[in-house]
């Protein structure tokens, strides 16, 4: 038997050769992810890839084939979990593929951020040199407080990094065991407003739900270190943006870097595009060309492990 696989937008060629190398499996590109698009195309195939479109009811309702879903990453809120958990349709993330690029991108943010590097490009390219140079903040990265918020794939990937530049690595995760955190170097912490008070540098690694939006707020923030660093790779939502640009703008806390947003492409009137505290990427932190490649390589093997009951039970999401 034969499966049609929709892969929906552009993926690396290197998982596309997986397909195109097994003789049981057939593969299609969709790039125009327009839902009337959607709707007309995806009944006609067994499982498809998905990047950052949306699969709603409205497209899968039409999609009676439709047996998984693999994800082009681990997050999966542009999916409709309540439908394919009533309707049989599985869904599979690539688990280990991004986690050092996500982890690299923090600790990137953390430097830039601390070192001022921006600002310092701007004087030299002013001319200024060595004018201004002294009234730039700094800061070292050598024994301070980082706090961790989720200790996942890309979490234990962070924290070796850390550690490497003898910081103080505090984890928040009430899913994790202590002993587990505690043998790869961390320290614990019960509550995420006991980490946050203390840190220096935060990160955070957790999924966007009702518990977790807005976690970060004005409130927040007034409660940390005026010297605190705030990066998000996770989830847009998870800061409050309107928040985040009054704390930067009263000096509450000192920097932040954001690679994803509440809306996806950032509004062009969201004062954070001109805040000189803010680094900002677009939502990229996977887009080294060694883990489009592996990532694009394990959404494909999900699908043909999938059809072949050789899954890995920690690609598939429990819904």
């Amino acid at each position: 038997m034969k499966y049609k696989i929709a892969v929906i937008e552009e993926i690396h060629k290197d998982g596309l050769k997986l397909l195109e190398n097994h003789p049981d499996f057939d593969y299609e590109l969709i790039t125009d992810i327009s839902e009337a698009n959607l709707i007309n195309k995806l009944p006609n195939f067994d499982a498809c890839t998905l990047r950052v479109s949306k699969l709603g009811e409205k497209i899968l309702k039409h999609c009676k084939k439709l047996k998984v879903i693999s994800r082009h990453g681990v997050g999966y809120d542009n999916v409709d979990l309540n439908y394919i958990k009533n309707n049989n349709i599985s869904l599979l993330i690539t688990a280990t593929a991004n986690a050092v690029a996500v982890a690299e991108h923090v600790l990137a943010m953390f430097l830039a951020l601390s070192k001022s590097i921006i600002n310092y490009d701007n004087e030299v390219r002013k001319g200024n040199f060595k004018n201004n140079a002294k009234n730039i903040q700094t800061y070292e990265l050598f024994n301070k407080n980082v706090l961790i918020a989720g200790f996942g794939r890309i979490g234990k990937k962070l924290i070796s990094r850390c550690l490497a530049f003898d910081a103080n690595v505090y984890i928040y995760d009430p899913y994790v065991e202590e002993k587990i955190i505690k043998d790869l170097g961390g320290i614990k912490v019960d509550h995420i407003e006991e980490g946050l008070k203390i840190a220096d540098y935060v990160s955070l690694h957790v999924p966007l739900t009702q518990e977790t939006k807005n976690l970060l707020n004005y409130s927040v923030f007034k409660k940390m270190k005026k010297n605190s660093i705030i990066v998000n790779t996770a989830r847009g939502g998870i800061i409050n943006e309107t928040d985040l640009e009054k704390a930067l703008n009263e000096n509450i806390i000192f920097g932040s870097a954001l690679d994803v947003f509440s809306k996806e492409p950032i509004e062009i009137n969201n004062p954070l595009l001109k805040n000189k505290k803010v680094i900002l990427s677009p939502h990229s932190a996977t887009f080294t060309d060694e883990c489009t490649s592996r990532m694009s390589i394990e959404t494909t093997k999900n699908i043909i492990d999938f059809f072949e009951n050789k899954i890995d039970k920690s690609m598939i999401v429990k819904l």
